[in-house]
């Protein structure tokens, strides 16, 4: 019986280290296609997957205000979460979340393009991050918040519950690094611009990636690579220990 369980768990460390090896790929993949896919200026990018870098312009009715934080963005992501126990079993629970994309232009020196961000990954620092609990009140926003969606942080005999809230956010000036398709606008009204308006950056019909980061290349390249060679590390690591246990060296 010992050795069955020592095979089922052998087996078990190989799937899962091969499992975080094709992760690893996945990563290693997508850092060899930022880094071998040169930088654009707006006003000379050519149809197709392309990458660029600039400033975000808002367009002033796709505007929103951030849920948390109050300020003006072209994105935001929230989550509410509340510290749930049950029994010896103690977790985080996902309450309430949202996020809202709009359209936006990126400017560079050359000149700008309009981004429609539906389908993009967004890999963008947390604007906002709070923990309410006893003896801690959140803040005043996120109280209105909280009662506008019918929540409350409230528990028991009015104590605070232990709470944690986030925000993402992207507003206007940010620096943005974004790798996605240039295509057709689709959006074109008579009257805009011909070159600013014709091409839209977007998520191509056959072309998965679609990336926009508030970092910059090198920093996203310096993640990736510690992402793959971390999972594979691991990964290596699960493979090695599970075929030490199914073909019972120990």
């Amino acid at each position: 019986m010992i050795m069955e369980n020592q095979l089922i768990v052998g087996l078990f460390l190989v799937l899962i280290g091969i499992v975080l090896f094709v992760v690893g790929l996945y990563f290693f993949k997508k850092r060899q296609l930022i880094a071998d896919t040169p930088t654009s200026k707006i006003r000379s990018i050519a149809m197709g997957l392309v990458e660029i870098c600039g400033q975000v312009i808002p367009i002033k009715e796709r505007l929103f205000r951030s849920p948390f934080t109050d300020k003006e963005c072209v994105y935001y992501q929230f989550t509410v979460e509340e510290y749930r126990s049950s029994g010896k079993n103690s977790q985080w629970v996902t309450v309430k979340k949202g996020e809202q994309r709009g359209l936006f232009y990126l400017k560079d020196e050359s000149g700008k393009v309009l981004i429609d961000p539906t389908g993009a990954q967004i890999d963008a620092r947390k604007d906002f991050e709070y923990q309410s609990g006893l003896g801690k009140d959140p803040p005043e926003q996120v109280i209105r918040f909280l009662a506008a969606n019918n929540l409350s942080h409230d528990g028991f005999f009015g104590l605070n519950k232990t709470m944690r809230y986030r925000e993402t956010i992207i507003v206007p000036d940010e620096p943005l690094y974004i790798m996605g398709t240039a295509g057709e606008n689709s959006m074109k009204t008579e009257g805009t611009e011909d070159h600013v308006d014709s091409i839209m950056i977007q998520k191509g019909k056959y072309e998965k990636h679609y990336y926009i980061s508030d970092k910059s290349e090198k920093q996203i390249l310096s993640n990736l690579a510690l992402s793959t060679y971390g999972v594979w590390g691991v990964g290596v690591a699960f493979i090695i220990g599970g075929a030490i246990l199914f073909f019972g060296l120990v």
